[in-house]
């Protein structure tokens, strides 16, 4: 049971206690000074949600997979919870911790190990950054299939753990699809390795697609191989304005009509462009003022072929009327100033911004935003709400701000938004995960069949609860 106590001297599963009266004495016997006490930092109190944030009981930062095998051991015998942590960059609570909690930190365990140009892999230590594993594959001319926005600071197993998806998912899938192999560690400190480099591998169970989207509750990642695509020599950005959401669809079935060369898809209402137009100042790429915005991105290896496709497509388009006004980038810089309107990050400096990230099948994604923002505006009036995603892959994000966001209020807007997804059959978690903030609202994307089953595999694999406690299930 979590949060047991053993007494001095003890050996338990292996694990000699020795003269560790305590969880944090006996970690700190074993594995020195990387174990921190408190008081401890603010950075380990929790991620990007900013919700629930606690000072854990200790914090465990190892630098190999044996080191992590060892504390968990040492966990394990003491009955003591373990909040795996990343990068810190996930939205949903997924790795804060809570009072009496002890912190497994991955940040020590950085590096690249194998880049295998011939079989298109990379083999990483689970707390190496997504920047800095993409930076190696395309040392030799390869790129990582999935890319996030906070990939400086996300790390490849936070990632896996959440399987992130990103602004490639149209194109690769999401992070699950890139993972040949893993190496975990067990709630007791087992270490298992399905460390595989090869595409086909039909070898009865895939033990490694327990641990992708587990969230740590089943078994913290410590290293990983991961597939690796050509880089592509060309990439076209264009932007454009529609007059409704039908047309946005109408024009994301053009372009696939036109061409496989489809990587980015991506929406903005009206309202946050205007807002981001706001902020940015200056000119701007189109002007606001419109109803719906599209970011399409087109990759391939023949510039001059890419240019006459997007051309021809964008032509098509606004014969349909489907597009009312579009630009194309011209450089690098344009591209990133068209991808800054569509990463809204200006809107992080309104007051208690509360962001949900669901999915809707495409065809009723307009309608389900329409319907979110109804609800919350007859809720709170004054609230700002702001739409966009990528529709690509059946992505809403969507971003509030309606007051001062107490966890009681946030659970209602949560309510608010979540019910209007669930009559549109959509799944309240597309990239982010479960964590504790999305826990509540389970069962409106995952049967009870579905859940009980997951809670068979939780007994199976963490049997005494001490891994991640209080996440997802």
């Amino acid at each position: 049971m979590v949060g047991s106590d053993r007494s001095v001297g003890q050996s338990v599963n292996g694990v000699d206690l020795k003269g560790g009266s305590d969880v944090v004495s006996a970690l700190h016997e074993a594995l020195g000074d990387a174990v921190l006490v408190r008081p401890i930092d603010a950075r380990y109190h929790g991620d990007w949600s900013g919700v629930g944030h606690t000072e854990p009981l200790a914090v465990v930062r190892p630098s190999s997979t044996a080191e992590v095998s060892r504390a968990v051991k040492i966990c394990h015998a003491f009955g003591q919870a373990v909040v795996p942590q990343g990068g810190l960059s996930g939205l949903a609570g997924g790795a804060t911790p809570r009072d009496g909690d002890v912190v497994l930190s991955m940040e020590r365990m950085r590096g690249v190990e194998v880049v295998d140009p011939v079989g298109g892999t990379i083999t990483v230590l689970a707390g190496t950054t997504l920047e800095a594993a993409n930076a190696a594959a395309l040392a030799i001319g390869l790129e990582l299939g999935y890319d996030i926005g906070s990939r400086g600071s996300a790390q490849i197993g936070g990632t896996i753990a959440t399987n992130a998806g990103g602004n490639r998912v149209i194109r690769f899938g999401m992070a699950r699809e890139q993972v040949l192999g893993l190496e975990v560690v067990l709630a007791d400190g087992t270490i298992v390795s399905t460390m595989n480099t090869m595409l086909k591998n039909n070898t009865g169970y895939d033990i490694r697609q327990l641990f992708i989207g587990s969230e740590g509750t089943l078994g913290i990642i410590t290293r990983a191989v991961l597939r690796l695509h050509p880089v592509f020599r060309s990439r076209l950005t264009a932007l454009c304005a529609a007059p409704s959401y039908d047309a946005i669809v109408q024009l994301l079935a053009l372009v696939r009509s036109h061409t496989s060369g489809l990587t980015a898809f991506e929406i903005m209402w009206g309202e946050l462009y205007d807002f981001m137009a706001r902020g940015i100042g200056g000119s701007h790429p189109l002007e606001p003022g419109r109803p719906i915005y599209a970011l399409v991105e087109l990759s391939g290896d023949d510039r001059e072929h890419d240019e006459r496709r997007l051309e021809q497509i964008l032509a098509d388009a606004t014969d349909r009327a489907l597009v009312t006004d579009a630009v194309v980038a011209a450089s690098e810089r344009e591209t990133r100033v068209f991808w800054r309107y569509r990463e809204a990050e200006l809107i992080d400096a309104l007051p208690s911004i509360i962001n949900f990230d669901v999915s809707i099948p495409i065809a009723h994604l307009g309608a389900c935003a329409v319907a979110c923002e109804t609800a919350l505006r007859t809720e709170w009036p004054e609230a700002h709400v702001f739409l966009y995603g990528h529709i690509g892959d059946s992505n809403l994000h969507l971003s509030t701000s309606v007051g001062s966001a107490d966890q009681g209020l946030l659970h209602r807007v949560d309510r608010v938004v979540y019910d209007v997804v669930r009559t549109f059959g959509g799944s309240i978690s597309a990239e982010h995960g479960i964590g504790t903030l999305k826990r509540d609202f389970l069962h409106y994307s995952r049967s009870e069949t579905e859940l009980d089953v997951m809670r068979r595999i939780k007994a199976a694999l963490d049997p005494t609860g001490i891994l991640n406690p209080g996440k997802v299930l």
